[in-house]
């Protein structure tokens, strides 16, 4: 009874926090969270729940419930994991549906979604293979929006990198070690038996293929494809001890994968015809990154000026303006017109014979 009061009386400020997280989303974004709160409700009723959920031994004939492959992610079987579902479509509203568009963002949440059913169907029917249990066919249902939650992360890492998320004694934790550092969570809490086996396995595979969807396919403006940039490689997300080997690894599964065709390599593009020099252009790299840290660099000014804006100190007094000024002050107010700088003029000559250009 005193819990039903508690929330009777918290309900006006946790309208007001809802409306703020979603007043000024698209309808897409507002459609989806009002989807994983029907899901949630209709997750009491146990049919229901085999008949929206992925079951791996259900998928194939002659069950074939290839419907579950979209359905599957508006189900939740608590309450936190909705309110957790909620806040990251909502900053995926504010922070990522304006840079990337409504169909972006949809197509986004549409393939991590699917991909990591898919792709855990056939990891459950790997380990019956391997143990012939019939419970991992048959008793684990794949749910919920944990891979698209990996894949968020995967995507805010790529925009802001360096921005830190909390401050510890053993030092800051930026983006960019959200994904793994989350990853290794969600599988200790397997190990010792606080969460799902299917939740390791949908993260894990959500920050796998949100990364290859960025990196390699992923339609830009400028009519390239992924982002090519350095901090962006598979080897970033792992501490710096770690990257040479990995990246090792990871260049030799690239050179596999462009082998078969499934990546391409980067194409660089010659401009020749440029004023100045010769510019050299990669693909999500150009436009791309310099829209990313146009955005990074407006929230920091806007920051900044919200910092100022509050303390009045900042702000000059009118009574430094009204004071006369005196002779120093304005022989130097003066000594600029009466001494101009001279401009200066540096012309530069290409020799085609040779490759570093005489100034003269």
């Amino acid at each position: 009874m005193a819990a039903l009061k508690t929330l009777h009386r918290n309900v006006p400020y946790l309208k007001q926090q809802l409306y703020a997280l979603l007043g000024n989303t698209s309808s897409s974004v507002k459609i989806v969270c009002l989807m994983v709160f029907i899901g949630y409700f209709v997750s009491y009723y146990e049919p229901a729940v085999l008949f929206l959920t992925v079951t791996p031994g259900y998928v194939f004939p002659p069950g074939f419930r290839i419907w579950t492959i979209f359905t599957h992610c508006f189900v939740e079987f608590h309450f936190w994991e909705v309110c957790v579902d909620v806040v990251t479509i909502g900053l995926c509203g504010k922070l990522i549906e304006p840079l990337w568009g409504k169909m972006e963002m949809l197509t986004f949440f549409t393939l991590i979604n699917t991909s990591v059913a898919f792709f855990g169907v056939f990891f459950y029917l790997a380990i019956y293979m391997a143990t012939f249990n019939t419970d991992v066919l048959f008793e684990v249902h794949i749910h919920g929006l944990s891979g698209y939650i990996a894949a968020v992360s995967v995507a805010v890492k790529q925009m802001m990198p360096d921005h830190v998320v909390i401050r510890t004694p053993l030092g800051k934790m930026t983006n960019r070690n959200v994904p793994l550092c989350v990853s290794l969570l969600s599988i200790i809490l397997y190990l010792v038996g606080l969460l799902e086996g299917a939740y390791p396995t949908m993260y894990t595979t959500g920050v796998v293929i949100g990364w290859l969807y960025l990196r390699f396919y992923q339609r830009h403006s400028n009519g390239t494809r992924g982002d090519m940039a350095d901090n962006f490689t598979f080897a970033s997300f792992f501490p710096t001890v770690m990257q040479p080997p990995i990246e090792i690894c990871s260049k030799f599964v690239y050179n596999l994968l462009v082998g078969i065709k499934v990546c391409r390599k980067p194409v660089r593009k010659y401009d020749v015809g440029a004023p100045t020099a010769i510019t050299i252009s990669l693909p999500g790299t150009d436009t791309h990154d310099a829209e990313r840290r146009r955005q990074i660099a407006l929230k920091a000014l806007s920051e900044r000026l919200s910092q100022q804006a509050d303390s009045g100190s900042s702000w000059p007094s009118l009574d430094d303006d009204s004071r006369p000024k005196t002779e120093v002050q304005a022989e130097d107010q003066s000594s600029p017109a009466s001494n101009p700088v001279e401009p200066l003029t540096v012309a530069v000559e290409i020799d085609p014979s040779t490759s570093k250009p005489s100034i003269a």
